[in-house]
């Protein structure tokens, strides 16, 4: 195997600037979950709040991401500056920037107050989000190397999941609201002076003809059967009745885990999924990507039956490294399905729709799930999710899997000019 195969930034300056830059970004997405326990507490212990009420607040603050493809659509239609991304890198990563040092020096909270900035921020955050993506399918397409790049990223997201996880339980436990504001706001801060510095982009024409061209991308995407194909196989693929919510009701009430337990599973299981990240950078460019599909239905299968030995404290241990990495690769097999199925010029728009048919069906995953466990219980929620699972293997073949292939290594240099250059 050849050593530009398992390291394929080692001769690309230009690959390692972009692999830098979706990095930053992603570990800023993940250290804005930072605050969430310390919110949780001031709405619990100092307004008074029920835990359902406590769960329409955090409903308010996601909203942001739940629209992604409008941001996609503006980025994508109307330059800003004569510039696509970089210009709305630098206004959205200030705004979070901004937002986050007004929560920081608030001084008093109310529900209002930091319900409406928290949620600004997370726009600001969201809309850099849409950005760095559109990015990365755009060099990532034409470097041929979706699949690094998408491990560098999620590999960043993980390692600020594993710090909330361990420091946002400090803060919230010593009542350092400001603080937890303060460092959740230092890295959108290094977003923007990334975006000045790091950034290269040619000024595109912002006339009728620049229009015509994306629009004329966005109709040809519409009217791809090998993109609706995509989504139909992305959602219904995730759509599996998720055992996630209902493995915590289970692990608290059958097995009487503890809550520090249950955290603790969570930070092995991102550790795990930073194993997942670098096995899937490391072979994503030798390995055909038809087979990494296969590979991603077939552990899906085997991963969710071995929880039918979830049975006490040892096994959960074991599970959770186990499928902390497992679950990344197949979460990283999907987000590259995705970014090679996006036409260009519209690249920020339909890779975003693909993530809310993603998030979407997570959601509706969940739902279900936790519907299914309340009605047949925890094994055969197991036998079902399985079965969905299973099934998506009669979809693979419509998935025209040869051409998505090509998008890989239609265009291979390893060494490119930078962008802009």
């Amino acid at each position: 195997m050849k050593l530009t195969t398992l390291k394929p930034f080692r001769e690309s300056p230009e690959a390692r600037r972009l692999a830098l830059i979706f990095a930053i970004v992603y570990f800023a997405q993940g250290m804005w979950y930072l605050p969430n326990l310390s919110i949780t507490f001031l709405l619990k212990d100092t307004f008074g709040l029920s835990a359902a009420q406590t769960a329409t607040f955090f409903s308010i603050t996601v909203i942001p991401w739940l629209i992604k493809p409008v941001y996609g659509l503006i980025s994508d239609f109307v330059p800003l500056f004569g510039q696509r991304r970089k210009s709305y890198f630098i206004l959205t990563s200030g705004m979070a920037a901004a937002m986050g040092l007004t929560l920081t020096l608030m001084g008093s909270y109310t529900y209002w107050g930091v319900a409406i900035f928290f949620t600004l921020m997370g726009l600001g955050l969201a809309f850099t989000d849409v950005l760095t993506d559109a990015l990365m399918v755009e060099n990532g397409q034409r470097l041929g190397l979706t699949g690094p790049f998408q491990s560098v990223q999620w590999a960043a997201i993980s390692c600020a999941s594993i710090l909330v996880g361990i420091g946002g339980g400090w803060l919230a436990e010593h009542k350092f609201l400001s603080l937890t504001f303060l460092i959740a706001t230092l890295f959108p801060l290094m977003t923007l002076a990334m975006a000045i510095f790091l950034i290269k982009e040619p000024r595109v024409q912002t006339g009728e003809r620049q229009f015509r061209a994306t629009w004329t991308a966005i109709r040809g995407a519409i009217g791809s059967r090998t993109l609706w194909i995509v989504a139909g196989f992305i959602f219904f693929y995730n759509f599996s009745p998720s055992f996630g919510p209902a493995l915590v009701y289970y692990a608290t009430d059958r097995l009487h885990f503890s809550k520090l337990f249950l955290g603790t599973l969570d930070s092995l299981s991102y550790a795990s999924g930073l194993v997942g990240t670098a096995l899937y950078f490391a072979f994503s460019k030798s390995v055909p990507f038809k087979r990494l599909i296969h590979f991603a239905n077939a552990a899906g299968v085997v991963a969710t039956f071995a929880y039918l030995g979830y049975r006490d404290q040892v096994s959960a241990l074991v599970l959770s490294l186990l499928f902390g990495a497992v679950a990344m690769i197949i979460q990283l097999t999907f987000l590259d399905l995705a970014a090679r199925a996006c036409p260009k010029q519209a690249e920020a728009t339909f890779f975003a729709f693909l993530m809310s048919v993603y998030n979407g069906a997570v959601q509706l995953s969940q739902i279900t799930g936790g519907w299914l466990y309340d009605q047949v219980g925890f094994t055969r929620l197991i036998f079902i999710s399985a079965g969905f699972t299973a099934l998506c293997w009669l979809l693979v073949p419509l998935l025209k899997l040869e051409e998505l292939e090509s998008v890989r290594r239609e265009e291979t240099p390893i060494i490119a000019p930078p962008v802009g250059s």
